[in-house]
């Protein structure tokens, strides 16, 4: 981090308001963005996924447990690999907390991941997640939906990630996707975003972008860790089951 100019109030005021009709511009482009988003063509789902879930099977139809809406965070868990995405984790902690709110407004969440259910409930359990998380382990969703990629995939160069192909070789990768259901139960898949176009959802990067050391990286996201993980996490950790 570079020194800090110091100003005189007055000029102080000046810049913030010159800044302020930058943000301006942000947040209307912003709004402009969103109704794009909202604007999107649907595609109607043809596939019938099933999960496996704590309790057994689980529909992509139960997720929506009775709202027209699901977003769905695509948490990175290999099967096989004992590691848990930071980045992935850092989006779920702002899961249930806000989880009141957007229910309330016909939104259903719930994560998937290629993992095996024991190792999800696991973690779960670990994290002190509430919300619905569910194992694709038996099914192609992941794979249908751009985060996952076979080992042909990766070979061959065809793998296709954030709608561009992939560069690194990575079984599973991290995104959201939205799903709506009409009156007649029919599921439609109607926007998902990857990489850098999640952190709309997440909104530790929003107060650490006010502040004057930013996300203080060195390396994207070098200073994310798990929340149990940080130097007092035990005494402070607010995500008990």
């Amino acid at each position: 981090m570079t020194a800090p100019k110091v100003a005189s109030r007055e000029e102080w005021l000046e810049a913030r308001r010159a800044l302020l009709l930058q943000e301006k511009e942000v947040t209307r482009a912003r709004d402009r963005v969103a109704a794009l988003r909202r604007n999107l063509p649907w595609v109607k789902l043809e596939k019938d996924y099933t999960f496996d879930g704590p309790t057994g099977k689980v529909s992509l139809s139960d997720l929506f447990g009775g709202r027209s809406q699901l977003l769905v965070q695509h948490f990175m868990l290999t099967p096989g690999s004992d590691h848990i995405c930071p980045g992935c984790s850092l989006g779920a902690d702002h899961v249930d907390s806000a989880r009141m709110h957007f229910e309330n407004a016909d939104l259903a969440f719930a994560a998937v991941s290629r993992a095996a259910p024991e190792q999800i409930a696991s973690i779960k359990k670990r994290m002190g997640r509430r919300f619905e998380w569910v194992s694709s382990i038996g099914n192609s969703f992941n794979y249908d939906f751009g985060v996952s990629f076979t080992p042909e995939e990766l070979a061959n160069g065809s793998a296709v990630y954030n709608y561009a192909p992939l560069t690194y070789q990575m079984e599973d990768l991290h995104g959201l996707s939205v799903f709506a259901k009409d009156e007649a139960g029919c599921i439609y898949h109607t926007y998902s975003t990857y990489a850098r176009g999640s952190e709309m959802a997440n909104a530790t990067f929003g107060y650490l972008d006010m502040v004057s050391k930013g996300r203080n990286e060195d390396g994207i996201m070098s200073w994310v860790r798990l929340h149990d993980e940080y130097e007092g996490a035990g005494a402070s950790c607010c995500h008990s089951a």
